[in-house]
């Protein structure tokens, strides 16, 4: 699998060994940070739970008395009998037992200071005894009453049934109260209470400045504070034998306790904040250092990148510049640790005396390059020398002194050429010439099996060529494709390009290339034989690497049909100063 890049770079490692370093020791304050948070809440959580436990099992103790109460008289007072016979049977002995009743509850009201009521109803009579203590006002005893009326109508009409197992809620104007009814005969005997009055004892109890002790319903409906409640979207359900933590902008910690004598509960509600408060001094110091440490962490980034990371850069940028080729790159200074100025001074040499170097080498290979160009052009002379005498030794045979004549003036033409490029560069149109002259040359030697034809533009004519560019690949191909027993035809063509480059394409109708001898060519490969084979095409090749690198290209290939295609493309080089007229376009034999 490749590694990318960037993860083996200075930059990555520095700052990853930094956060590997840093995100370890911050996860692990986060977690002990987080992990002392939630003891001490349970902690709190815990501690209030037990003080709502012990008010919750007051509370069930009142009740609890009072039911003990509400029995007794059910079971000890002759006058509930009484209570339970029409009124009009005997209505003296009705009123003496109604007033005996109320004399008793009215005595021992005092005794149950959590209640704010007694009260008897006889269903039988629609008749309604009721026994309040003195802080009820006059207007609440009415709408009580009014309520206590309403409440067994209710359940006479069978509209609504009392609950007569447990304490259950009664609303009243907006305010809750706690209501215990027992049924004996066909009357009924129970006692009434405020819930803000149960909560009396815990306004003592220190739960912060927006912290409040609630009574809650079955519904999970909070029976004062509902203001408080809903502004701070608190919520009261599911609070269980554990804690929940909830709220909207601020966070409340909820604990409660299910009462066993009804189906209400008691809660407290306290600020997270006010338990927060309660963290030890090193808990906070932790969170400080914390805070710091994310804090410093940029700054940290920002110092190691100075001292480190933008010297490193500035010396890698000016390694790409180098590595462009561009040389005369130095480092600047700039104030930074020693070792880098050091290192910078120390590049700076370097790269100068490299520069002095590449000059040098430069110039030796430029020299050795014009002695290898002139070697191989010397290779080609007597190449061809060998192959004309032996076109004029076949002539002379044949004592055809007219050709002879003829072909001596073709071969003079041809060594004035040849002894005048020993340079670089001929004008293209002095190459087609030579090449003309050539064909003319082997035209003589196969008269009947070798035709021609040559086109080139004359905008290009003045153009520079390296010598025999065109003639070697001509020649190589009258020497493998044309005999005396087929008929071949080689064509020449020049083009233009918009690139300022001309494409020569030279294609004969022979045999074309062997598939091992085209492989090694479409390689590049050296397939120069003993007997002087191919040296030519590979003279081409190499002569023009050395004069335009990789700026010329040689293609070969085989026709569709028939022949060896070779294709050369080369940079045009204007020749400076003269016009010339001559051209050659379109000749055909």
């Amino acid at each position: 699998m490749r590694t990318l890049p960037f993860l083996k770079s200075l930059r990555f490692k520095l700052i990853f060994g930094l956060f590997s370093i840093v995100i370890p020791i911050v996860v692990f304050m986060i977690y002990n940070n987080l992990y002392a948070i939630k003891v001490v809440r349970n902690q709190v959580a815990q501690s209030n739970k037990n003080l709502i436990s012990l008010y919750m099992g007051q509370i069930d103790r009142n009740l609890d008395e009072v039911d003990k109460y509400l029995f007794t008289i059910a079971a000890q007072e002759t006058g509930l009998l009484v209570l339970d016979v029409p009124r009009d049977q005997n209505a003296d002995r009705y009123s003496f037992a109604k007033i005996q009743l109320n004399n008793k509850l009215l005595k021992d009201l005092p005794n149950y200071k959590s209640m704010d009521m007694f009260f008897v109803y006889s269903e039988t009579n629609h008749d309604l005894l009721t026994v309040m203590g003195n802080q009820v006002s006059y207007s609440t005893q009415e709408a009580i009453e009014s309520n206590m009326n309403q409440l067994f109508q209710e359940q006479r009409e069978g509209t609504n049934q009392i609950n007569l197992t447990e304490w259950f809620i009664h609303k009243l104007g907006g305010q809750y109260y706690l209501t215990r009814v027992i049924k004996y005969g066909n009357v009924y005997i129970g006692a009434w209470v405020d819930e803000n009055k149960l909560m009396v004892p815990l306004n003592l109890v220190d739960l912060g400045n927006n912290g409040r002790a609630l009574l809650v319903t079955d519904q999970f409906e909070a029976m004062d504070n509902q203001a408080f409640v809903q502004k701070n979207q608190i919520n009261l359900k599911d609070v269980g034998t554990d804690y929940k933590l909830t709220g909207n902008d601020e966070k409340f910690l909820v604990v409660g306790e299910k009462s066993t004598k009804g189906r209400f509960s008691l809660m407290a509600v306290i600020p997270d904040s006010i338990i927060l408060e309660n963290l030890p001094f090193l808990r906070r110091m932790v969170s400080i250092i914390l805070m710091g440490s994310i804090v410093l962490l940029p700054f940290i980034f920002i110092v190691l990148r100075k001292i480190i990371l933008v010297p490193i850069n500035r010396i890698m940028m000016a390694m790409r510049r180098i590595e462009d080729g561009n040389l005369d790159v130095r480092i600047t200074y700039r104030p930074s640790v020693i070792e880098f100025d050091q290192m910078n001074q120390s590049f700076n040499r370097m790269i100068s005396q490299i520069q002095e170097l590449k000059i040098n080498v430069l110039e030796e290979q430029l020299n050795h390059q014009k002695a290898e160009l002139k070697h191989l052009q010397l290779q080609i002379n007597p190449h061809f020398f060998l192959n004309a005498l032996n076109i004029i030794y076949n002539l002379a045979q044949v004592k055809d002194f007219t050709l002879i004549q003829e072909m001596t003036h073709c071969l003079v033409q041809y060594f004035r050429f040849m002894f005048r490029s020993n340079l670089a560069f001929v004008a293209l149109k002095d190459e087609i010439q030579h090449t003309l002259n050539y064909f003319r040359i082997q035209e003589m030697r196969f008269p009947q099996n070798l035709t021609y034809d040559l086109s080139a533009p004359d905008n290009v004519m003045d153009g520079l060529v390296p010598p025999l560019v065109i003639q070697t690949f001509v020649e190589n191909s009258i020497k493998h494709a044309v005999s005396m027993d087929k008929q071949v035809h080689i064509g020449i063509t020049v083009e233009a390009r918009e690139d300022h480059r001309i494409k020569i394409r030279v294609q004969d109708t022979g045999k074309g290339f062997p598939e091992d001898v085209l492989a090694q060519l479409q390689m590049e490969m050296e397939i120069c034989s003993g007997d002087g084979h191919h040296i030519g095409i590979w003279n081409v090749q190499r002569r023009l690497r050395l004069l335009y690198q990789d700026q010329a290209q040689i293609t070969f290939s085989n026709g569709a049909v028939q022949g060896a295609v070779i294709e050369i493309l080369i940079p045009l080089c204007e020749k400076e100063g003269g016009d010339h007229d001559a051209s050659i376009a379109g000749r055909r034999r």
